[in-house]
């Protein structure tokens, strides 16, 4: 017997659809009220799906899927081994008008582009590279010769990029290019009165004028993986990523500081910290001696790490939490915001905010 039906959410106003990021428990598992489910997104929004209620979850797409808004997309059943499979799966739009036959990321892309549908080809499969083949690269022009400074491009336009572009300006070590953002109605606009030059597809021609470095103003406060795919995306193009610090930041001389690391305003580093490649500490947030921050992984403002914490990759320290000296916390891990841990904490964990986790369960 189905309990209770998950569709997908409409999570941007401007797109109809949302791909199936990641699934967070198997196909068929026992799952309590609000046990985290999966992970939708677009490309400027992302949301996490909880149970709404206990009992067995059977899923009707699979992660990478692009799904309609309001298609359903998973079920929440009374037993166990109910048979769902005659139940109609969620849509998998993988073709547009007529007999185009395109491929999901092409598709995401294109749309992403402002690419329209009925230019593409219907003779062949549509990949991302006949996207961006079709899609070109606009000219830019931007004159490297005005500038002693190394150039720096900007991904995105909203308000973490804000923040870098103010930190890029006071560190003084750089030549904003301009930014690039995935929204094409953006393109020819200012923010912070730094040009938006275009979406994704000028990559190649900036980088063959010169401009070899970039910084990823893209938050994924909600999704880690949607600020990973730019950086794969910028590193694809060829892109270095340069490490920027705060000049209001501290990090003390024998911390370690890797390719791509962002530290914003009154953040502290430690002695013989350790931050990993293209993470994130954020306004105000301390990373005490002997710590190390995993790939990827985002400290909101205001977190306190007390000395000899490790932290995995693509995690989350959510604003305001507070760790004991020496805890793991594993990779993939999401801490809600003002959250005590007390414990070492396992891979992909959830910890909700305003908890204390002391190894076993949550307590109030």
């Amino acid at each position: 017997m189905i309990k209770s039906e998950i569709l997908v959410p409409l999570l941007n106003a401007n797109e109809p659809e949302a791909r199936l990021a990641s699934l967070h428990v198997k196909d068929g598992e026992a799952v309590e009220k609000g046990a985290l489910l999966l992970t939708v997104e677009t490309t400027k929004a992302a949301t996490d799906i909880e149970a709404p209620e206990a009992g067995f979850v059977h899923f009707l797409a699979a992660e990478g899927d692009t799904l309609p808004v309001g298609a359903k997309i998973a079920v929440i059943t009374e037993k166990a081994g109910e048979k769902v499979a005659s139940l109609p799966r969620a849509a998998e739009p993988t073709k547009a008008e007529g007999d185009l036959r395109i491929t999901k990321p092409a598709r995401l892309l294109a749309e992403s582009l402002g690419l329209d549908l009925a230019r593409l080809p219907t003779d062949r499969l549509v990949t991302e590279a006949v996207v961006r083949e079709l899609a070109g690269a606009p000219a830019i022009e931007i004159s490297l010769s005005k500038s002693d400074r190394p150039y720096l491009a900007i991904f995105g336009a909203g308000g973490h990029a804000k923040a870098i572009m103010d930190m890029v300006r006071q560190l003084g070590e750089f030549a904003i290019a301009g930014i690039v953002d995935d929204n094409p109605r953006l393109t020819g606009s200012r923010t912070l009165d730094i040009p938006v030059l275009g979406t994704r597809a000028i990559l190649p021609a900036l980088f063959e004028q010169g401009v070899k470095l970039a910084a990823n103003g893209v938050g994924g406060i909600l999704d880690i993986a949607i600020r990973v795919r730019v950086f794969e995306t910028l590193a694809g193009a060829g892109f270095a990523f340069p490490a920027l610090v705060h000049p209001r930041a501290t990090v003390e001389p024998s911390a370690r500081v890797a390719e791509g690391v962002q530290v914003f305003a009154n953040a502290y580093i430690g002695s013989e910290a350790v931050l990993g490649p293209k993470c994130m500490i954020n306004t105000n947030a301390v990373v005490s001696h002997d710590c190390e921050i995993g790939e990827y992984t985002h400290v909101a403002p205001g977190a306190l790490l007390a000395g000899h914490v490790h932290v995995g990759e693509r995690s989350l320290i959510g604003m305001g939490v507070t760790t004991a000296i020496g805890v793991r916390i594993g990779a993939g891990v999401r801490i809600g915001n003002g959250a005590i841990v007390l414990a070492d904490v396992p891979d992909r964990m959830v910890i909700q905010a305003g908890r204390f986790w002391v190894g076993k369960a949550e307590t109030p």
